[in-house]
């Protein structure tokens, strides 16, 4: 017998966030996301993303025993973007039980149906800078501080219950080159000289940086990642706390900030600093002593993820992204930096994955959302 249990409480909730901890004990892959942040999930005082979402958890357990949780998420920035009626489906963790899982995702159907919902999909989150997808290929390889792990028998989970597939991310592993290539900054030089470019991440602290040019920079991210399936604008409270974060989270040798004659920023690159072990050993809790690895990872990194790179719309296929990649490259390959992954890019976005095509590099990952109509 298995009992679907609304989160409510903070016992509730407590369980909620250590669940995945409990289904991945010992796993070597499983790297756990902030632990504040799942245990104040529904705490709109703390939880910055519910300003624009509508939320519901959800425990299943079986005699007694907590074995499965998910999240039904309403986001209503997308939806009146998009002109969509969809509710997204996300934390989604579970033993491997048919009957659990089946329970569970008709608990969000279920409840998007009572708010006049037509579509659920998922695994999505509150936004683009929330974990999203469902790994499908690529089970012996660690997550990334941005993306999930889970077992390979969630898909069979998510399919049997009607859902089929949305949409699809590969990710990739690098290999760093002895050098940046001479061409590539050549042509990095002229495209800065023709459009009358210059950088400017060299120039200031992070801090600095991020107060003198953080909302140009996401006006840009906004922008240039419109078109892209699901994507959410970073604006109001979660432009202030995105902000926040990345003057605290970024290393400035591994990022770019592109701005043009008027100090429009045209162009962004972004490579986060590899924290996996960090949060690893300290389970996702920044106390007593995660903050301290965290820092030290962020400062000295043994790898990274190259997290996002957007152009204005203006000046795409203008050469653009070699200036930001010349940057971001060359200090790596200084820093002596060997392990290099991307984080999840969509395999119908040929506009991003062109911009790799003079870094070797193999797929490593792919995960997938998947659809059903309610």
């Amino acid at each position: 017998m298995i009992e679907i249990v609304e989160v409510k409480t903070k016992k509730q909730i407590k369980v909620f966030a250590n669940l995945p901890g409990k289904i991945y004990k010992n796993n070597k892959y499983y790297v756990p996301i902030f632990y504040s942040d799942e245990i104040n999930i529904l705490n709109p005082k703390k939880n910055f993303l519910l300003s624009d979402c509508d939320i519901k958890c959800f425990l299943a357990y079986k005699d007694g025993e907590a074995i499965g949780r998910i999240a039904g998420i309403i986001q209503k920035t997308f939806n009146k973007t998009e002109n969509k009626k969809c509710i997204r489906f996300g934390r989604f963790e579970c033993i491997d039980d048919s009957e659990a899982a089946k329970l569970l995702l008709e608990a969000v159907e279920n409840y998007g149906k009572e708010q006049g919902m037509d579509t659920c999909h998922g695994p999505w989150g509150f936004n683009d800078q929330d974990r999203e997808g469902l790994l499908v290929y690529g089970f012996d390889k660690r997550s990334t501080y941005a993306t999930n792990y889970n077992y390979e028998y969630y898909e069979k989970l998510v399919k049997e219950n009607g859902y089929e597939d949305q949409c699809e991310w590969f990710e990739y592993k690098f290999v760093v080159p002895e050098k940046t290539d001479e061409r590539f900054i050549r042509i990095a030089e002229r495209v800065k000289e023709k459009l009358e470019l210059k950088e400017v991440a060299d120039k200031y602290k992070i801090k600095k940086l991020i107060k003198l040019y953080g909302e140009k920079i996401f006006k840009t991210v906004n922008a240039g990642f419109a078109p892209i399936e699901g994507y959410v604008p970073i604006e109001g409270k979660t432009l202030e706390n995105v902000i926040a974060q990345f003057s605290v989270v970024i290393n400035p040798k591994f990022v770019s900030v592109i701005v043009d004659k008027n100090d429009n920023v045209v162009g962004f690159g972004a490579a986060l600093s590899d924290v996996c072990g960090a949060l690893q050993k300290s389970k996702g809790r920044l106390l007593p002593f995660g903050f301290i690895r965290l820092l030290k990872a962020i400062k000295n990194p043994t790898g990274l993820e190259l997290a996002l790179i957007a152009v204005n719309p203006e000046y795409q296929k203008k050469g653009v992204n070699s200036l930001i990649l010349s940057r971001i490259m060359t200090n790596i390959i200084n820093a002596g930096i060997k392990n290099v992954e991307s984080n999840p890019e969509l395999s119908s976005n040929t506009a991003v994955q062109s911009q790799w095509s003079s870094i070797d590099k193999e797929i490593i990952k792919k995960r997938k959302c998947f659809t059903k109509s309610i």
